[in-house]
């Protein structure tokens, strides 16, 4: 398709042509065909004549003799040089010949009584119509025939204005194709048009197709969707700039001035040894949030995850042993009543849990248990972490697992992720085709994971 033209309207008129092209052919071929089978007929019917009035000619005289004495007889009745009329008698001995071109007589095996016809190829093609009929001086055979050459040059020259027509015909229907197209694609072009006026600063703006064509509604339906899903994109992306400039912006602010304090005047070795101390906590906050952040472009730009049964029991057992040290300072108790297994990513799951273990633990009320559970749902798969405490508001829990989002933006503890945490476990999610949830209430927090049936 490399050579076809660039443009649609183009493309188009050039399909229209060719599809004109071939009717048009067709339909030459078809008249052609018509007319040389009504000519050939014609010419078969005028030789059967000349040989049906040459035999009753025959008929009405009392000899050949009487007929060579009066050519004008036969020979008016031919009325051109392109034909010819032969009577052969018994013998084989022409008795009679009318060949004004000069046609070279061939040999014939005629049946009596019967009508023959046969096209003789050679350098001048004659038609040929014979038949042997009983007469004066025993059987003869009449021959009547007729020079093709006319007939040739007049199909020949009909060929030749077909095949003008078909020329003409087919740049009609080319330039006539390209003026529909063009009008026909004004719409696509006005469509196109709007699109290209919406930038950065006019997301908000949509198509809007005055003319209401059935073929550009699924087109302008699909384009709005596109600058939705961008204009949220865009939306995310500056929330996030902010709020990653906030969140990098304290634990900075906080070395920076632990620093000039250091450094306004002279201190002791135990005064700089706690500043250095306070610094490495800000430093491992950074870096928890660096490692978070490149987690999740690392599993967004990616879809491939390398998939295996897991033991559910197995895996929340040893996160139960990894936080125990945590739970206990709390006084709380771990419970796991995982069971069965799941086809997932072991790795990223183990990740996935652990988020949500260390959120129940951070949040959850001191002296109470948290529970890991798994069950069968008509959705798939959930597995869940509960934790008793206060509850969250409910204009919270749709934006719980966005990045740096916090309930309470003056709650944070140097473990914590940076607000990672939960938007790490919902980009683990979208990378096994389930989503996370939160449910909240008197009864506790709990929050799940949804993995599409297996």
């Amino acid at each position: 398709m490399s050579g076809w033209p660039r443009a649609l309207s183009q493309r188009l008129a050039l399909l229209f042509a060719l599809g004109s092209a071939l009717l048009l052919g067709a339909i030459c071929i078809f008249l052609y065909g018509a007319l040389e089978r009504e000519i050939a007929w014609r010419d078969d019917q005028a030789l059967a004549g000349r040989i049906d009035r040459t035999r009753s000619l025959i008929e009405d005289s009392a000899d050949l003799e009487v007929l060579r004495r009066r050519p004008r007889l036969y020979d008016n009745m031919l009325g051109n040089r392109d034909s010819a009329l032969w009577i052969v008698d018994a013998a084989g001995q022409v008795r009679i010949a009318v060949d004004p071109a000069g046609i070279a007589l061939p040999t014939l095996a005629p049946g009596e009584g019967r009508l023959a016809l046969r096209t003789v190829e050679g350098r001048q093609p004659v038609r040929l119509a014979w038949m042997r009929v009983p007469g004066p001086d025993g059987s003869l055979t009449l021959i009547a025939g007729k020079l093709l050459a006319e007939r040739e040059q007049m199909l020949g020259a009909y060929r030749l204005k077909l095949w003008l027509a078909l020329a003409a015909g087919s740049g009609l229907a080319y330039l006539l194709g390209l003026a529909v197209a063009t009008r026909g694609l004004r719409p696509v072009r006005e469509l196109a048009a709007r699109a290209a006026a919406i930038d950065v600063q006019h997301l908000s703006l949509r198509l809007i197709d005055a003319s209401e064509l059935s073929e550009l509604r699924a087109l302008r339906a699909a384009l709005n969707q596109m600058l939705e899903r961008l204009e949220a994109g865009f939306a995310q992306l500056a929330r996030f700039s902010e709020d990653l400039a906030h969140e990098m912006r304290t634990p900075l602010n906080n070395l920076m001035g632990q620093t000039q304090q250091a450094l306004s005047r002279a201190r002791s070795a135990a005064d700089y040894q706690d500043v250095l101390v306070s610094n490495q906590e800000e430093y491992e906050r950074l870096a928890r949030m660096i490692d978070s952040m490149l987690f999740l472009a690392r599993t967004e730009a990616s879809s491939a995850i390398a998939r295996e049964a897991v033991d559910l029991h197995e895996l929340a057992a040893q996160l139960c042993d990894y936080f125990e040290g945590m739970a206990e300072e709390r006084g709380m108790a771990l419970l796991n009543r995982m069971q069965g297994s799941l086809l997932a990513d072991r790795e990223l799951l183990r990740r996935a849990l652990a988020n949500l273990l260390a959120n129940a633990l951070r949040y959850g009320e001191a002296g109470t248990a948290i529970t890991l559970a798994a069950g069968v749902t008509a959705d798939g798969i959930e597995l869940s972490v509960h934790n008793l405490g206060a509850p969250i508001a409910a204009e919270h829990l749709p934006h719980l697992f966005e990045r740096f989002y916090r309930c309470d933006p003056a709650r944070h503890g140097p473990g914590e992720s940076g607000g990672l945490g939960l938007a790490i476990v919902r980009s683990i999610m979208q990378l096994h085709g389930g989503s996370v949830r939160a449910e909240s209430g008197p009864e506790g927090t709990r929050l799940v994971l949804t993995f599409p049936g297996q």
